[in-house]
């Protein structure tokens, strides 16, 4: 057993371990929010991050779910007692206590219709001279300042801060503010445009197989009604199937399996009309069936194969599909060594200089670029008389494209 003076010296040497422990992770804590930077570059990094907060919820543009939702990281941006954000005709969203002024509405009117960030005291908030109902005496709001926001040429909001005395300072930073917001909508529309685009993109190709495809098909088809009726009831079956797929009206996005099931339905077609001039190879890796990729993007490249590779030339020709695992890809390529094309017109075709044939290949082109970005298009080999490979790399994981 130690004695009393020993204890009272192992308590006093913990106590100082302890002391300089807590003095250690102080001066740590301390280099660690110095390392931050300077109280500006704090600053900084908080209203870019309260701004990336905000963003979020204007991704679907200025809509009252976003709009309800954005306010609150706005206001905390601007510092006032009450940040309004409104459309053409109504307050889609407010933060700060009690409900909306009721002047919102009138002030951004004005403000829309002068396109300028106008700034609005005392009485000019209401007619009578009243404050906005729900500020309570203590609270009381006699200053806003109201922003246009500006998407191009058009004046679709407006954001309107609150506060005890507008400042120079508030008038600028509405005026920002409206501008991000401005910014973000823009985003919004554009993200909407391309997906019109690309639904575009589909319609055409659907316009581009129905003349020339359908009518091949069904004198194929009428061909066997007399000689072989049994086959021309199954073409007709195929036919159908083959149709019903290619003029889905919902998805923008489908699987592999499925556009390979639609093309097996097409070359069906094609041989009941080309019989021993076609062949056909595939080879399918399994492993990629499952991955997902933009509807009518394969069978367009297949057709352009027998159109442009294999009609224009003279005996047998073959077409080669292969799709397999290349890592994180899945990598399809389609060849046929048919005709082939002049490179120069190739690269033509490719970027829209070039009307008529080949549209298929430039549409499945623009639209994996929209989809998975510029490094993501077609790859094609081809020279004159050397016939074709087109190849195309998807990724295999896409958690944001869902198939309907």
């Amino acid at each position: 057993m130690l004695s009393p003076a020993v204890d009272i010296a192992i308590i006093a040497a913990v106590a100082v371990v302890a002391v300089a422990m807590i003095a250690l992770v102080g001066f740590k804590l301390t280099r660690s929010y110095r390392d931050l930077g300077s109280e500006a570059d704090r600053a900084t990094y908080a209203t870019l991050h309260t701004a990336g907060l905000a963003g979020q919820y204007l991704r679907s543009g200025l809509t009252p779910t976003g709009a309800a939702k954005a306010s609150k990281h706005l206001r905390g941006l601007l510092g006032s007692d009450v940040l309004v954000l409104t459309g053409p005709d109504d307050v889609l969203g407010w933060d700060g206590t009690g409900q909306p002024p009721e002047s919102a509405l009138r002030l951004a009117a004005k403000t829309m219709k002068s396109g300028r960030t106008q700034v609005f005291r005392g009485n000019q908030l209401l007619p009578d001279g009243r404050v906005p109902p729900g500020t309570g005496a203590r609270h009381a709001l006699p200053e806003a300042v109201f922003a246009p926001i500006r998407v191009q040429e058009r004046v679709v909001g407006t954001v309107g801060a609150y506060t005890g005395h507008v400042a120079a300072s508030l008038v600028r930073a509405t005026t920002e503010v409206a501008a991000w917001v401005a910014t973000q909508i823009e985003l919004a529309e554009l993200d909407t445009s391309r997906t019109l685009l690309m639904e575009a993109e589909v319609r055409a190709l659907r316009a581009q197989i129905s003349p020339h495809f359908i009518y091949n098909a069904l004198n194929a088809i009428a061909s066997y009604i007399l000689t072989d009726p049994a086959r021309a009831r199954d073409l007709v079956i195929e036919f159908a199937d083959f149709t019903r797929y290619s003029f889905r009206r919902h998805g923008d996005f489908t699987t592999l399996a499925e556009e390979l099931k639609s093309i097996d339905r097409y070359l069906l077609l094609e041989r009941a009309r080309f019989g021993d001039r076609l062949t056909v190879s595939l080879q399918i890796g399994p492993e990629v069936l499952s991955t997902v990729i933009p509807f009518l993007s394969l069978q367009p490249l297949v057709e352009n194969a027998v159109r442009h590779g294999l009609e224009a030339k003279e005996g047998p020709g073959r077409i080669t599909i292969t799709a397999q695992d290349a890592g994180a890809y899945a990598e399809v390529t389609i060849e046929d060594d048919g005709v082939g094309m002049d490179p120069e017109r190739l690269r033509a075709v490719l970027a829209g200089h070039a009307e008529g044939d080949h549209v298929g290949l430039r549409n499945v082109d623009v639209r994996l670029r929209q989809v998975y970005g510029e490094e993501h298009g077609l790859v094609i080999d081809t020279a004159p008389g050397a016939g074709t490979l087109v190849t195309l790399r998807v990724p295999k994981f896409q958690p944001g494209n869902l198939v309907e």
